[in-house]
Formats: C-alpha cells, structure tokens, sequence
C-alpha cells in the first residue's frame, strides 16, 4: 500500500493540527532525551571534577524546561483563537532560560579558570557530549521546519534552544577530548565563556523576538 505523501516523516505539515501533533511528538523526545542526558552528565561532571559535564547537564535541564514551556504553549491551541499573548509569554519565558544557561556556565567557568583545578578523563562525558552532537541538530532542524506552520516565535525559540544544545555538545567534547588528550585542561572553560556570550545574545534575541505572523491563525 502507498504511503501517503502527509504521512511521509519527513514531508511538511498537511495541516496545523498535524504540525500541532508533530511538535508534541518532537517534545516527548526533548525531555526524555534531555532528562536522561543531564542526569548522567552531572553525575558524571561531578565524578570527575568538570565543570563543563555539570554546566552541560544544567544545559540539559534548561533544555527540559523550554520543552515543557512550549508544551503548555501547544495546549493551550485547543482553545482556538489568537494565541499572541500565550506565545509572547512562552518566548520571554524560554529567554529566561538562555540567560540562565549564560550566567550558570559563565560564573562557572570563570570559576574554573581561576582555581587551575584539573577535571579527571571522563570516557562516559565524551561519549554523551558525542551522542548529542549528532542527535541534537537534527532534533532541532525538525523543530524549526515546524515553527511556520505553527506560527510560534516559541517554537522558534525552543529549536535555537537545541541548537545550542548542539553547539555546547561540541564545546563540551572539545574541552573533554582536549584535556584526555594533551592535557589541556582550561581549554573546556574557556570555551565555555564563549558558549556563556552566545547564550546571553540568544536571551535579548529572543526576548525581543515579535510573534511570527500566523500566530492568530484560528
């Protein structure tokens, strides 16, 4: 039997309501992926004494909670109407997050580079930092293809969420790598202030961000 082109994985939404359902979809994902990333990572930042594994699970957690931000931002669809105020209030409330992210890494990593202390080799964090920068920009690609079709700057900003995500998976993987390898042991900190000033931009960015012009779409 033919598979329907709207049923395709990866054709566009036929219809918001499908978009809607694919979004709730890629949520479910998110925060049980996430859940189980930061978990590990804290576990195994705090084993080793690096502070890019405990900031990359705080960045786990954060990544949680924009996915369960846009998830009352989806519900609330079956109210029908304009969703304008609901998703202005999701955005600012997923900017909130970057600038947490920003500070959390940012302190820490100044921290770190202060105190000269040298993180143990973590085979179980360079393997999860490499897992999720190959899972992650995918999940975010999916993320955004829906933002139109669903008309939300939130969506929006719940994909940027996870591409960052990506970026400190990359980050993170450098620093570990880098201090298993050669011994480098600030170079996981000072990449981390870089990913500190990124975070902070992504926060005005999306604080300020206006509402994508179908968000009144019934």
């Amino acid at each position: 039997m033919a598979v329907a082109e709207h049923d395709h994985p990866h054709a566009p939404p036929s219809t918001r309501d499908d978009a809607v359902r694919r979004a709730r979809w890629l949520n479910v994902a998110t925060i049980g992926w996430n859940g189980t990333e930061g978990v590990v990572a804290v576990a195994a930042g705090l084993a080793a004494g690096s502070v890019s594994l405990v900031g990359f699970g705080f960045d786990s957690a954060i990544e949680v909670s924009a996915a369960l931000i846009l998830a009352w931002r989806l519900r609330r669809e079956q109210r029908g109407g304009c969703m304008q105020a609901d998703d202005r209030r999701a955005t600012r409330a997923i900017a909130v997050s970057f600038a947490l992210l920003s500070a959390y890494v940012g302190v820490e990593s100044v921290r770190a580079l202060s105190s000269g202390a040298e993180p143990d080799v973590s085979a179980v964090g360079i393997a999860m930092a490499s897992l999720s920068l190959v899972l992650m920009p995918v999940l975010a690609r999916a993320k955004l293809a829906l933002a139109p079709a669903l008309g939300s700057a939130a969506a929006v900003a719940d994909a940027k969420q996870t591409n960052l995500c990506a970026l400190l998976s990359g980050v993170v993987l450098i620093g570990l790598t880098a201090n298993a390898a050669l011994g480098w042991w600030w170079a996981d900190p000072a990449a981390g202030l870089a990913i500190a000033a990124i975070a902070l931009a992504e926060a005005r960015r999306t604080w300020t961000a206006e509402s994508l012009e179908d968000t009144c779409c019934a």
